[in-house]
């Protein structure tokens, strides 16, 4: 003998509050493959109800929800005597949720109906049944806050959808600012994304350029830090340009080809550097290739005679022009010589008069006993 149960067939005709009767089981139930073996009891309406409810939304994730806004909330300019539908604040009060929310809905199916997803709403009446889109589909139209309907709002949501992430939280951080100074202080991988995310930014906003280099000359462990990291790339880019361009640039100022092996050199020490991680300290690695760097282009001079020469030219000619200029700024222009005058400085001027005697004896001395004079 079995027992039947009239259940109701559709979950609008089941009431939550309604007792389920329970089942008695008989030996007349047992299976017949397994003698003496109780059957299943027999499925709750209720469970059925919620993996039906379950499996639409995992099919059409938030579309179900759209369509019953859809439906049910009459379009701006309809009056309540053309249609059976409601208000979004009567659908609201019924729902009981806020009307931004039924909202929210409401325009994400009209931006759907827009492009042909689901038809508007106007071809919809209560309680009908329509195909609906892929519920990977709804976040490209729904947006869970009222914020993202602002420019601003728009701005961060293009963001988020390029990054490949869902808007929604992209938002939710963007409103919340002390949760994500919160994160940043706590979490070294946050505040690393956040340090990205501001790098990428400054290069596009002129304004936070001047806001963020006036930050750090104001804040003395960071005006150190950023003269070391400026004094590392600086070191980087002497060995660089060196490895790249093949020429060395001598200490008296001469721009010289570069022996192969002194380029090679460089492209060793800079091949090291660039093998460094990102969060790498680059600092000793930066001054140990420098300094080799300087010392074989020192080496590269002495070993050339000819180069030496010219070095020694160079060096002498610049150290010239600069005693020439600093010679031709002394004037007594505006003071009296009698109240200006001190020992010392004629001294010092006789001093230098004696030497420049020198140089030019010696100048003219070289150029009497250089061959063909």
């Amino acid at each position: 003998m079995t027992l039947a149960t009239d259940l109701p067939e559709t979950p609008a005709e089941m009431s939550v509050g309604t007792p389920v009767e329970p089942t008695v089981e008989t030996p007349l139930e047992a299976s017949a493959d397994t003698p003496g073996a109780p059957l299943p009891a027999p499925l709750s309406d209720l469970v059925a109800r919620d993996a039906r409810e379950f499996g639409v939304y995992a099919r059409t994730g938030g579309w179900a929800f759209g369509l019953m806004v859809a439906r049910s909330v009459r379009p701006g300019g309809q009056s309540a005597d053309e249609t059976p539908k409601v208000s979004a604040k009567e659908f609201a009060d019924l729902a009981g949720c806020s009307p931004e929310r039924v909202m929210r809905y409401y325009k994400a199916w009209d931006r759907a109906a827009d492009d042909g997803l689901v038809p508007h709403f106007e071809e919809l009446s209560p309680g009908q049944e329509v195909e609906l889109p892929d519920a990977e589909v709804w976040l490209a139209y729904y947006v869970a806050r009222s914020s993202a309907a602002s420019e601003r709002g728009a701005a961060i949501t293009q963001a988020a959808e390029a990054e490949g992430i869902r808007p929604t939280k992209a938002l939710e951080v963007a409103e919340n600012p002390t949760a994500l100074r919160a994160a940043i202080l706590a979490d070294p991988s946050t505040a690393r994304a956040a340090r990205a995310a501001l790098l990428d930014r400054v290069r596009e906003d002129p304004d936070l350029q001047t806001e963020l280099a006036r930050d750090v000359v104001r804040t003395d462990d960071l005006k150190k830090a950023v003269a070391t990291e400026s004094r590392s790339a600086d070191r980087i880019g002497y060995v660089r340009q060196i490895a790249e361009s093949g020429m060395i640039r001598t200490p008296a100022g001469q721009t010289v080809d570069a022996p192969v092996e002194l380029r090679q050199e460089a492209e060793r020490h800079l091949s090291l550097l660039d093998e460094l991680d990102d969060d790498e300290d680059c600092g000793q690695w930066a001054s140990d290739a420098y300094d080799t760097m300087k010392s074989l282009v020192v080496e590269t001079v002495e070993a050339d005679p000819d180069l030496r020469v010219q070095e020694r030219r160079t060096k002498f000619y610049s150290s010239l022009q600069r005693a020439t200029k600093v010679f031709e700024e002394l004037t007594f222009d505006d003071v009296d010589a009698q109240e200006f005058y001190e020992d010392d400085m004629v001294q010092q001027l006789e001093e230098l008069q004696q030497a420049i005697g020198t140089c030019i004896a010696a100048l003219r001395g070289a150029q009497g006993s250089a061959p063909g004079a």
